[in-house]
């Protein structure tokens, strides 16, 4: 008993992990993917300020994600690394290109549209393997003896592009928002304009993924469409009808926190959605959490030191975004 509790609240750690690396780090890869639409000069120096003091600690989630499932659930681990192995190199190397591009932006100004197009596609290169990844894992991974039995490019099917596509304008969304909260003057009307169109393309893409998935396999379909377990879920598409309302409510009365906050919410509920359709397998519909779950020594033992390590990366985050709160100019934070 005790142990099946404990693999319980693994899953959530790490379920929590990833959302707070999809939330935080979403929006400053938005930002890399809008880059090119925002005007040289000004435009672009105002985003990057916007991000510059807490864009890698977001990536601190990712690390706590990925070294938690390793630790926690091996199996899983073992059989979802070599299934995208391909995706997994793409979003690193994007996350290297980013990061070095956003240090040598400023360092070497000679060079800063080379440094620019880095930004960018770095950030586009890694919103879209993570995208493909989720499809990738949702549409099934084929297991064979506890173990990654396909092939190099199995990942690859309309339906992992398609998740991936949702994934690059939902984070495009994430940072038009984030630009309306903390720029001013033409950042935050181009900010504006963007995130009214990104608004409808994240949730059309969100409704035809929702509309795929379920065809994918009879399990999704009895998760969600079944009796009585679909009274439940159907306030999952109307909470994400109130987030829509509201958001395009809140840019039109020109409110600056609230369409960011509805955006989080639109992700929040597709995390939810998530959730409903995969629990409880950590590889769906092949290998469930409990069957991949590291021993409960080990469990309780890594216990203790998250019980320490999250509350520390949740402070110094929380931190960081108190102190730089305010609005951003072409200088930094005022």
């Amino acid at each position: 008993m005790y142990s099946i509790d404990l693999t319980i609240l693994w899953a959530a750690i790490i379920g929590f992990a990833v959302m707070a690396y999809v939330v935080m780090d979403g929006f400053d890869l938005g930002i890399g993917i809008l880059f090119p639409t925002l005007a040289v000069g000004d435009e672009r120096d105002q985003a990057m300020n916007s991000i510059a003091p807490v864009w890698d600690g977001n990536e601190t989630w990712l690390v706590m994600g990925g070294g938690g499932l390793m630790a926690a659930f091996p199996l899983a681990y073992a059989i979802i690394l070599p299934a995208t192995y391909p995706l997994m190199i793409a979003m690193l190397l994007g996350l290297i290109f980013r990061g070095v591009a956003f240090e040598f932006r400023w360092r070497d100004p000679r060079h800063r549209p080379l440094w620019d197009v880095a930004f960018w596609l770095g950030s586009l290169v890694a919103a879209f393997a993570q995208g493909v990844t989720l499809g990738a894992i949702l549409q099934g991974i084929h297991v064979a003896n506890d173990a990654y039995a396909g092939g190099w490019l199995d990942w690859l099917s309309p339906f992992s592009i398609l998740t991936g596509v949702a994934v690059v304008i939902g984070y495009a969304l994430l940072g038009a928002t984030w630009l309306i909260w903390k720029t001013e003057g033409t950042s935050q009307r181009h900010a504006r304009r963007a995130a009214f169109w990104l608004g409808a393309g994240t949730l059309v893409a969100l409704g035809v993924v929702s509309a795929v998935t379920p065809f994918l396999d009879y399990d999704y379909w009895r998760r969600w469409f079944a009796m009585p377990g679909v009274l439940l879920t159907a306030q999952v598409p109307l909470l994400v009808l109130i987030c829509a309302v509201t958001f395009f409510w809140s840019l039109k009365r020109g409110f600056e926190r609230l369409p960011f906050l509805m955006a989080l919410a639109l992700f929040l509920l597709s995390f939810i959605g998530l959730g409903i359709s995969i629990f409880p397998y950590a590889v769906p519909r092949a290998v469930t959490i409990w069957d991949a779950a590291a021993p409960f020594e080990s469990q309780l033992f890594m216990l203790v030191g998250a019980s320490v390590i999250i509350p520390l990366i949740l402070a110094y985050t929380g931190w960081a975004y108190w102190v730089f709160r305010g609005k951003v100019g072409i200088a930094g934070y005022h």
